[in-house]
């Protein structure tokens, strides 16, 4: 399989700092052509977020250089990917954490996390960032991590109540900001002709499933240029709407 990619990230109207911070590497091995794709929102209300979203995001890149290779040379699958990135995921934590507490401030960040390979697809998360399947319609295939999806998974609120609470933003887990993370893993098939969205959740505040599609439909992404246009329109669109929040995107096509 051979991958078409388009990312972009922005300030947004607001911030001075854009605590956002992605990766996007892509390798041929012996096994076939790998993608990996990493977004992370470092908190915008707490100290040193683009710090702690720098820090995930290094380390997720020197898996990919360093690691990766080694578990392709002994029967590579993706229960490892998911055990090693677990891994991965906790001593990032515990490093933030160990930040934090020894300069007295609080850090933290989101992450979503993919890797695609021969026809299978690994997704992690922790926090609020998404990753979501494209194909005649969006799935969203993560599950944020906040208060008002926690309360929908238990019945207390309808998904219908869920879209206007105010505390649609407040987050039950990220990574740095406690001592323990546990971060969710899904495995998917995927084929030809699919596409995959990655973006923090500045990106899907101001601007619809509805929309999104219009412009990402995996059959009208001819190239890689017409990805990125479809990247900075919707970006545009949610800054000309009010959004305040830095926006990131990581946009995939499987040919």
């Amino acid at each position: 399989m051979h991958y078409l990619t388009a990312a972009n990230t922005d300030v947004g109207i607001r911030k001075k700092v854009n605590q956002d911070a992605f990766c996007l590497k892509i390798a041929e091995t012996e096994i076939g052509e790998v993608l990996m794709a990493v977004l992370c929102d470092g908190l915008g209300g707490l100290s040193k977020g683009e710090l702690a979203s720098k820090t995930v995001i290094e380390g997720f890149s020197e898996w990919f250089d360093n690691r990766l290779p080694v578990l392709i040379q002994n029967n590579f699958d993706l229960v490892g990917v998911g055990q090693s990135w677990n891994t991965l995921i906790k001593e990032k934590n515990d490093k933030i954490f160990k930040y934090g507490v020894e300069h007295g401030i609080q850090l933290g960040t989101t992450v979503v996390a993919m890797l695609m390979i021969d026809g299978k697809a690994i997704i992690c998360n922790v926090g609020d960032s998404r990753c979501y399947s494209i194909r005649s319609e969006f799935k969203q295939l993560t599950r944020d991590h906040t208060v008002v999806e926690k309360e929908v998974s238990e019945n207390k609120i309808t998904r219908e109540q869920a879209e206007n609470d105010p505390r649609s933003s407040t987050l039950t887990q990220c990574i740095g900001t406690s001592a323990a993370v546990k971060p969710d893993f899904f495995r998917i098939v995927t084929e030809s002709d699919m596409g995959f969205l990655l973006c923090s959740d500045g990106f899907r505040h101001k601007v619809s499933e509805k929309e999104m599609l219009g412009v990402m439909q995996p059959k009208i992404l001819f190239d890689e240029s017409t990805m990125r246009i479809a990247l900075l329109d919707l970006t545009e669109l949610n800054k000309e709407r009010g959004e305040t929040d830095n926006i990131t995107t990581i946009l995939i096509k499987i040919m």
